[in-house]
C-alpha cells in the first residue's frame, strides 16, 4: 500500500513539475526579450569589448542543472529518455518503501528482550505473546509464532521459529526483484537507443554521401545521451539496492541471535520445556 502511494505520488510529482518548467521558461524567454531594447540601446555608448565581457558570464550561468538535464533529456530523444525515467520513478519509489519499511520493522532487541524475559517471569507465554503483539518487527513476529507453539515442546517452537524466519525474510525482500529489473533494465534501454541512434547516423552518411561532423553528430549525440541516462539510472538505484540488502542483512542477523537467545529463554523460565510432548 505504501509502495503504491509513493509510485502515484512521484509520477504526480512528474506530470505538475513540466508545467512549472515550461512556465519558468517562457517568464526567462518574455524577460530576456524585454531585455534585448536596452542591451540595444546602450550597445551606442558601451564599446564592443566590455558588452561581450559582459554578456559572456551572463550566458555562462543562465542555466542552471535543472535546465541542462531537461536539455539533455530532450537531445537524447524523449522516445529513449523516457522509459529510462520511468525505470528511476518507479525504482526509486520501490526503494524508498523497503527503506520505511525496515526502518519501521528495526527494534531496540536487548530491550525486547529484557521486556519479554520480564513478562514471561510473570505472567508466562500469554503475558509474553501480549509483549510480542504490542512490538513491531519481525523478530517480535517470529517469537510471537514460537509462543503460541510453546506447550508442545521447545523442540516445536525451534522449528515454529525457523519457518516463521522465513516468512518474515520473503517479507523483507518483497518487492526487491523489481528494483533488480530496473537495475539492470535502464542500461539497456541506454544501449539500445546507442544502437538506434548509430542506425540514425549511418542512414544520414548514407543519404548525404559523405561523412561529415555535421551528419554524423546528432546520431552519435543521442546515442551516447541514452547510454549516459541509463548508466545515471542504474548506479542511483544500484545504491539504494545495495543500502537496503545491507539493512536486511543486519535484520536477519539480529533475528537469528534473538531467537537463540528466546529459547534458552524459555527454557529457564519454564514456559517451554525439552521434548515434544506437551506439559
Amino acid at each position: 500500500m505504501i509502495m503504491k502511494k509513493l509510485t502515484a505520488f512521484l509520477l504526480l510529482l512528474t506530470m505538475f513539475m513540466s508545467p512549472a518548467i515550461a512556465l519558468a521558461e517562457g517568464s526567462d524567454s518574455s524577460t530576456a526579450q524585454s531585455a534585448a531594447p536596452v542591451v540595444e540601446e546602450t550597445s551606442s555608448e558601451v564599446p564592443a569589448d566590455s558588452t561581450a565581457d559582459a554578456v559572456a558570464p551572463a550566458s555562462a550561468t543562465e542555466k542552471g542543472f535543472r535546465e541542462i538535464l531537461k536539455d539533455k533529456f530532450i537531445e537524447g530523444d524523449y522516445i529513449w529518455m523516457s522509459p529510462i525515467l520511468i525505470c528511476l520513478i518507479i525504482g526509486l519509489a520501490v526503494a524508498i518503501e523497503r527503506i520505511i519499511y525496515l526502518n519501521m520493522a528495526t527494534i531496540n532487541t536487548k530491550k525486547f528482550l529484557t521486556e519479554l524475559e520480564s513478562a514471561l517471569k510473570s505472567g508466562g507465554a500469554k503475558a509474553g505473546l501480549a509483549v510480542c503483539q504490542k512490538t513491531p518487527g519481525p523478530v517480535a513476529g517470529i517469537f510471537a509464532e514460537g509462543l503460541n507453539r510453546a506447550d508442545e515442546g521447545i523442540d516445536v517452537v525451534e522449528k515454529a521459529v525457523v519457518s516463521y524466519g522465513g516468512v518474515e525474510m520473503g517479507k523483507m525482500e518483497k518487492a526487491l526483484p523489481w528494483l533488480s529489473l530496473f537495475i539492470a533494465l535502464a542500461p539497456m534501454l541506454g544501449f539500445l537507443g546507442t544502437v538506434i541512434g548509430m542506425i540514425f547516423a549511418f542512414d544520414k552518411i548514407e543519404a548525404a554521401g559523405d561523412i561529415s561532423p555535421t551528419v554524423v553528430a546528432g546520431g552519435i549525440k543521442v546515442a551516447l545521451l541514452t547510454t549516459v541516462g541509463g548508466l545515471i539510472v542504474a548506479m542511483i538505484l544500484q545504491i539504494f539496492y545495495n543500502y537496503i540488502m545491507s539493512k536486511i542483512e543486519g535484520l536477519v542477523n539480529e533475528m537469528e541471535e534473538a531467537s537463540v537467545n528466546f529459547v534458552d529463554m524459555l527454557v529457564k523460565t519454564g514456559v517451554a520445556k525439552s521434548g515434544n510432548s506437551k506439559s
